[in-house]
C-alpha cells in the first residue's frame, strides 16, 4: 500500500502521512480492537455482570440444544470464548466469578474440551482454547483447564461417528418414507382440512426432526474440516506428504486417510439426499407448520393463560395482568372476532358449573416475526429468575403456570426456523466453507493466485472415488461436486462477490472436464472386462481351477445410476451425464476397433485369431453398453474403423491379400499329416518388413492389463 501510496502527490500532505502511520501502528498490532473494546469496558461500572448474564444465556442454550443451524451452535461456543476474554481483565477475574457461582467455568471447559475448533468466516478457524489461553489470569489459573492440553477429541474423529449418522439416517429415512409416498407420490394423502391436530402435530415433529439431523451432520463435516486445517499433517505423519508440500496442502490433500474421505462422502450424500426429499415436501411440511403453530399459539393464549389471567385480575396483580393481556391482544384469533366479553375469568370470577366453552378456531397461519417475538419476550419477563426490581413477577405465578409458560417458551424458540422452512433447509445443509481459500491464498503472500484442483476439498472427494473405484461409494460422487452449488451459492448470496463466483465456474469448468473423461474410461474399462470376462474359454477356468489358480471374477461396480443421471443441476446449468459419457464411449469404441485392425496389420496373417477375438470382445462390449446409452450400430463402426463404408474391400482384406501373396504362399507348405500349413525352414522370398505396432491402452484391447490382457 505504502509503496502504491507514494507515487501520489496526495501523500505528501502531513494527514496522509499520519494515516499511514497508524495503519501501519494498527496492522502491527495482532488483536488490536479487542483490547481496545475490553479496555473500554473496563470503564463502565459492573460490566462483567451483563457478559456473565450472556455467558449463562449461552451456556444454558448449548448445554439444552437451543439452536437449529450449525452457525448457531458454533456462535453459542464463540460468544463464551470471547465473553470469557472481555470479562478477565484488570477490573474482573472470571475465576473469583466461578468461586462465587455466578458462571460455572467447568461446564464451558467440558464443552470446550468436546470441541475444540469452530469455523470462524469463511476458510478461517479458531480454538475455543486460545479465547482461555490469551486471558488475563490465565497463568495463574493454567490447572484449572482441561480444554488447554493438546489431546485430540474424538469429535474429529469422523469414521468413530459414522454408525450413530447411519443409524439416525435409516430410522429417519424410513419414517420420512411413509409420509413421502402417501403425500406426495401416490397422491392419496388426505386433504388438507381433514387432518387432525396430532397428524399435522406429527409432520411438524418430523421436520424439526430432519432440520436437527441434517444440521448436525452438517456440523460434524465442518468440524471435521476445521480441525484438519488448524492441524495439518506433515511428512512423519503422512510418508505420502512432500518436503515441499504447501501449508493448504498439508491441511486439505495429504490431511485425510481414505477411510475418512469415504465418510466425508458418505455424510455428504446423506445431507444432500436428504435435503432433496424434504424440499420434495415442503409444501405438506409447510402447511403442517403453519397449522400446528397457530393451533399452539392460539390455544395457549386462549385457553392455557385464561386462568393465571383470572387469579391476577382476582389478586389485582397489575403487571402481570397487564402482561398476560398484552400477549392475548398481540395474537389471539377469537372466532367471533373479539374477546367474548361474558368470560368470567376477565372479572376474576370462577366459570358456572357448567362450564364456559372456548371455541379455538384451527387455520394454517402462522405468526409474523414481531408478533412471535414480542410474546415470546413477554413470557420470558414473567418467568425471569432476575428483573429490575428486588421482586420477581416468576415469584408471583402459581408453579402449574410456570411450567406450561417454560414448556411454550421453550417449543416456540423453533417456531421462526420453521415458519422459515425453506431457508432453514439450506442454511442446515450449507456446507459452502468446503471450498472457500482465500485466507490460505493469502499466507502464500501473493506466490499464489489460486491453488490447484488437486488441493481443493470437492475434488479430493470426487477423485478419491474415481481413483479408488470403490462400488459402494460410486453412486456418491455426484454428490461431492454439488459442493460447488453451496459453495457458488453462498459467494453470491453472502459474500455477494462475483470474483469468487467465477473462480469458482472456472474450478467447476476444469473438474467437470476431468470427472467426465475419468469416469467415461473407467465405465469402458470396466465394460470392456465384463466382456472379455464372458468370453473367456470356460474349459480354461475349469482347467485353471483344476490346478489351482482361480480366475478372479471381475467385481460389479454401480455405474449404472451414473449413467442415467440427465440432469446434473452444476451451477445453475442442467447438464446431460449420459450424452457426454455417450460421446467418449463412442470415440473410444471407434479407438479399439482401430486398434484391434492395426494390431492385425503389423503381425502375420495367424494373428487373425486375435483379431476375431477383439472383435468379438468390442462386440459384447456394445452391447452391454447400448443397455444405458445410443451408440451408433456395431456393423457401421466396425465399417468405419474398416475403412470399407463406401469401398468394396476394407484393411482387413487388403491385408489378408497381402499376407497371402508375400508371406504365406512363398514361406508356407502344408503339412498333410496334422492338416496345418508350416512355416519352411528356408525362406523363399525376402524378409517382410510390417508396420510397428501400435501402442495400447489395457481398456482398448481386453480391459484389464494384470486380468484378461494376459489372460487372451
Amino acid at each position: 500500500f505504502q509503496r502504491a501510496a507514494q507515487f501520489l502527490r496526495k501523500m505528501a500532505d502531513p494527514q496522509s502521512i499520519q494515516e499511514s502511520q497508524n495503519l501501519s501502528m494498527f496492522l502491527a498490532n495482532h488483536n488490536k480492537i479487542t483490547q481496545s473494546l475490553q479496555q473500554q469496558l473496563e470503564v463502565i461500572v459492573g460490566y462483567e455482570e451483563l457478559l456473565a448474564d450472556i455467558v449463562n444465556l449461552c451456556v444454558d442454550y448449548y448445554e439444552n440444544k437451543m439452536y437449529l443451524t450449525p452457525s448457531e451452535k458454533h456462535m453459542l461456543l464463540k460468544v463464551m470464548g470471547f465473553g470469557l476474554y472481555l470479562m478477565d481483565g484488570s477490573v474482573s477475574n472470571i475465576y473469583k466469578l466461578d468461586a462465587k457461582k455466578r458462571i460455572n467455568l467447568a461446564k464451558i471447559d467440558k464443552f470446550f474440551k468436546q470441541l475444540q475448533v469452530v469455523p470462524l468466516f469463511g476458510d478461517m478457524q479458531i480454538e475455543l482454547a486460545r479465547y482461555i489461553k490469551t486471558s488475563a489470569h490465565y497463568e495463574e489459573n493454567k490447572s484449572r483447564w482441561t480444554c488447554t492440553s493438546s489431546s485430540s477429541s474424538p469429535q474429529y474423529n469422523i469414521c468413530e461417528q459414522m454408525i450413530q449418522i447411519r443409524e439416525d439416517h435409516m430410522r429417519f429415512i424410513s419414517e420420512l418414507a411413509r409420509y413421502s409416498n402417501s403425500e406426495v407420490v401416490t397422491g392419496s394423502g388426505r386433504q388438507e382440512a381433514q387432518k387432525t391436530d396430532a397428524e399435522y402435530r406429527k409432520l411438524f415433529d418430523l421436520s424439526l426432526q430432519g432440520l436437527q439431523l441434517l444440521s448436525q451432520w452438517s456440523a460434524h463435516v465442518m468440524e471435521v474440516y476445521s480441525w484438519k486445517l488448524v492441524h495439518p499433517t506433515d511428512k512423519y505423519s503422512n510418508k505420502d506428504c512432500p518436503d515441499n508440500a504447501e501449508e493448504y496442502e498439508r491441511a486439505t490433500r495429504y490431511n485425510y486417510t481414505s477411510e475418512e474421505k469415504f465418510a466425508l462422502v458418505e455424510v455428504i450424500a446423506m445431507i444432500k439426499g436428504l435435503q432433496v426429499l424434504m424440499g420434495r415436501m415442503e409444501s405438506v411440511f409447510n402447511h403442517a407448520i403453519r397449522h400446528t403453530i397457530y393451533a399452539a399459539l392460539q390455544d395457549f393464549a386462549q385457553v392455557t393463560l385464561r386462568e393465571p389471567l383470572r387469579q391476577a385480575i382476582k389478586k389485582k396483580k397489575n403487571v402481570i395482568q397487564s402482561v398476560l393481556q398484552a400477549i392475548r391482544k398481540t395474537v389471539c384469533d377469537w372466532e367471533a372476532g373479539h374477546e367474548p366479553f361474558n368470560d368470567p375469568a376477565l372479572r376474576g370470577e370462577k366459570d358456572p358449573k357448567s362450564g364456559f366453552d372456548i371455541k379455538v378456531p384451527r387455520r394454517a397461519v402462522g405468526p409474523s416475526s414481531t408478533q412471535l417475538y414480542m410474546v415470546r419476550t413477554m413470557l420470558e419477563s414473567l418467568i425471569a429468575d432476575k428483573s429490575g426490581s428486588k421482586k420477581t413477577l416468576r415469584s408471583s405465578l402459581e408453579g402449574p403456570t410456570i411450567l406450561d409458560i417454560e414448556k411454550f417458551h421453550r417449543e416456540s424458540f423453533f417456531y421462526t426456523h420453521l415458519i422459515n422452512f425453506s431457508e432453514t433447509l439450506q442454511q442446515c445443509c450449507d456446507l459452502s466453507q468446503l471450498w472457500f481459500r482465500e485466507f490460505f491464498l493469502e499466507l502464500t503472500m501473493g506466490r499464489r493466485i489460486q491453488f490447484p484442483i488437486e488441493m481443493s476439498m470437492p475434488w479430493i472427494l470426487t477423485d478419491h472415488i474415481l481413483e479408488t473405484k470403490e462400488a459402494s461409494m460410486m453412486e456418491y460422487v455426484l454428490y461431492s461436486l454439488d459442493l460447488y452449488n453451496d459453495s457458488a451459492h453462498y459467494a453470491l448470496t453472502k459474500f455477494k462477490k462475483q470474483f469468487l463466483y467465477d473462480e469458482i465456474e472456472a474450478e467447476v469448468n476444469l473438474c467437470f472436464d476431468q470427472f467426465v473423461y475419468k469416469l467415461a474410461d473407467q465405465i469402458f474399462a470396466y465394460y470392456k472386462a465384463m466382456a472379455g470376462s464372458f468370453l473367456l474359454d470356460k474349459r480354461l477356468r475349469s482347467e485353471c481351477k483344476n490346478q489351482g489358480a482361480t480366475i478372479q471374477l471381475l467385481q460389479s461396480n454401480r455405474y449404472e445410476t451414473l449413467l442415467k443421471q440427465r440432469h446434473v443441476q452444476l451451477l445453475g446449468r442442467s447438464i446431460d451425464l449420459n450424452r457426454l459419457i455417450t460421446q467418449r464411449i463412442s470415440a473410444a469404441m471407434y479407438r479399439s476397433m482401430e486398434l484391434a485392425i492395426g494390431r492385425f496389420e503389423s503381425e502375420d496373417l495367424t494373428s487373425i485369431v486375435e483379431l476375431d477375438g477383439l472383435i468379438e470382445i468390442n462386440k459384447m462390449t456394445h452391447k452391454l453398453l447400448s443397455r444405458y446409452m445410443t451408440l451408433d450400430s456395431f456393423d457401421a463402426m466396425f465399417r468405419e474403423a474398416n475403412h470399407n463404408v463406401s469401398a468394396p474391400y476394407g484393411r482387413i482384406t487388403l491385408h489378408v491379400f497381402w499376407e497371402l501373396n508375400y508371406d504365406f504362399l512363398p514361406n508356407y507348405c502344408y503339412n498333410g499329416s496334422t492338416n496345418r500349413f508350416v512355416r519352411t525352414v528356408l525362406p523363399f522370398s525376402q524378409e517382410f518388413q510390417r508396420d510397428k505396432q501400435p501402442n495400447a491402452q489395457p481398456q482398448y484391447l481386453y480391459g484389464s492389463k494384470v486380468g484378461f490382457n494376459s489372460l487372451y
